[in-house]
């Protein structure tokens, strides 16, 4: 436990500067009362802080598709088709088993954060556009990893803007939807090497049946428990997770 709390402070904290950086505005201190305003300063920050509460129930979401949570999800139910289960593992453990896995690949980078922008935050050592840099610096840094060239050219060409030099130029908001992207593909180009085994097992089930004339079976029945039998047999789970984990690296 106690290894896990600067993870998720760091990932509250980078939630709330995410929010607090769309508004380009400083962490409020709320005080709560009700009254007639008179003052058109004071509406503005009441319809600011109403925009930052609302995009702080999205950073959550926004927080999960900038980690390698994507990849690993796309991977898992890509796996859960490919042996025809179902919902078997049902989706709360395929959920589960991925947040735990991108806390375990994005621990060096959340430390990072809580080490550089959240602690001195705190401690009053920075300042709030000092923490949102070094906040950001990780996180675009496993970003820019992962993130095809091609995928980050069509999204910079999309923009409109000048060409970037370095990767300093590209802006955040450029990056993330590329990153998406590339996640995506990665994760559909492991998922096709994950179904070619279970699409070959079927296919010789399917043939026997229909050799045999029990062309009223369905084959997924006789083909599940060998595509089980297996995965059970390679260590499917360890090395899927191994593969994914060096897939980060």
């Amino acid at each position: 436990m106690k290894n896990k709390k600067p993870i998720i402070f760091g990932s509250f904290f980078l939630c709330l500067l995410f929010a607090s950086a769309a508004f380009a505005a400083p962490v409020p201190n709320v005080n709560l009362s009700f009254g007639a305003s008179e003052n058109p300063e004071d509406v503005a920050v009441t319809l600011q802080l109403m925009g930052m509460l609302t995009i702080l129930t999205l950073a959550p979401s926004i927080l999960i598709m900038t980690t390698s949570f994507v990849r690993i999800v796309v991977v898992i139910g890509f796996l859960r088709n490919a042996l025809s289960t179902q919902n078997v593992p049902p989706n709360q453990v395929v959920l589960g088993l991925s947040l735990f896995l991108t806390f375990y690949i994005m621990s060096p980078y959340w430390s990072d954060v809580n080490e550089n922008a959240l602690q001195p935050y705190l401690a009053g050592a920075i300042t709030q556009e000092e923490a949102l840099n070094n906040t950001l610096g990780p996180m675009r840094e496993f970003m820019f990893k992962q993130t095809r060239e091609a995928d980050l050219a069509l999204f910079v060409n999309l923009s409109d803007a000048p060409r970037p030099e370095t990767q300093d130029d590209v802006s955040t908001f450029t990056l993330i939807p590329a990153f998406i992207i590339s996640e995506l593909k990665t994760g559909f180009q492991i998922g096709f090497m994950i179904y070619i085994p279970f699409i070959v097992i079927d296919m010789i089930v399917a043939s026997t049946l229909m050799s045999m004339g029990m062309m009223m079976l369905p084959p997924v029945m006789i083909s599940l428990p060998f595509k089980i039998l297996l995965f059970v047999m390679v260590d499917g789970w360890r090395l899927l997770i191994q593969s994914l984990v060096a897939s980060f690296k």
